[in-house]
């Protein structure tokens, strides 16, 4: 439950970041790639489908371990392991991204995010 717990957090905080990039925060040199200090419209529209997409794993996340009850426990149980496997693309993406700061703020986390999911998905 813990490992759901922590995970939902960094997801919210992860949301109001990607909320700051999309209404035009210049940080963009530590998310997509780093090309860009304010994002373009359409990376905006990215940061906000970020956004849904965070919301969608914390509830699964929080549905596994039964916190919540809102999709049958298969979902939860595939969806977690998928979210496992997009956690650890993401570390690699991030890994190889050009931008330093990007590089070296990201991959931590979603290296964090991976383990997190992983032992969610294991519970």
């Amino acid at each position: 439950m813990a490992a759901a717990i922590a995970l939902t957090i960094i997801l919210a905080l992860l949301a109001v970041f990607q909320l700051a990039l999309a209404l035009g925060a210049p940080l963009g040199r530590f998310a997509w790639g780093g090309a860009h200090r304010v994002l373009p419209t359409r990376l905006r529209i990215g940061s906000l489908a970020s956004i849904v997409i965070y919301a969608v794993i914390a509830v699964l996340a929080l549905d596994r371990v039964d916190l919540i009850d809102v999709v049958p426990d298969a979902v939860s149980t595939v969806g977690m392991w998928i979210v496992f496997g997009y956690f650890v693309l993401g570390i690699v993406m991030n890994a190889v991204s050009r931008s330093k700061p990007e590089r070296y703020t990201m991959t931590p986390v979603v290296t964090v995010l991976a383990v997190l999911s992983l032992l969610v998905a294991l519970s």
